[in-house]
């Protein structure tokens, strides 16, 4: 079993600094520190930077905390969920701030309009999904 939790496993991989930045603004650390388990679905720093200008420093800003807390747990499924549990399928996926997701696997998968690039990514409390875009409830 993998030693590092879902935020260490972000930390350690590079390419997440805006994310892990995002999640310590939202106070979200000791939550994605905790049992779990989660699935994540991670934006790349590619992605929050495909963004429109100035989106990612204003959602940063104290006082939309509750506004990026908004986005970020919409990255996030309460449970563990590898691609094999939804190969082949479709779905609507509650997500930890109460929104569905749409999630198709039918071809590669697509989490609304995002793209999976690199799944199964193991934590010690959950799964890592890297995807290419930002996704916004």
């Amino acid at each position: 079993m993998p030693k590092a939790d879902i935020v260490d496993t972000a930390v350690s991989a590079g390419s997440f600094n805006t994310l892990v930045a995002a999640v310590e603004a939202a106070g979200l650390v000791d939550t994605l520190k905790g049992d779990g388990p989660f699935t994540v679905f991670a934006p790349t720093d590619d992605a929050f930077a495909a963004l429109p200008e100035g989106t990612v420093e204003k959602l940063l800003l104290p006082a939309n905390k509750d506004q990026l807390t908004a986005v970020l747990t919409y990255h996030v499924l309460p449970g563990k969920v590898m691609s094999s549990d939804i190969a082949g399928k479709t779905l609507e996926a509650a997500t930890v701030n109460g929104a569905s997701l749409s999630v198709d696997a039918t071809d590669g998968v697509m989490v609304d309009q995002a793209k999976v690039i690199s799944a199964d990514i193991a934590a010690s409390n959950g799964v890592i999904h890297v995807i290419d875009s930002v996704l916004l409830p």
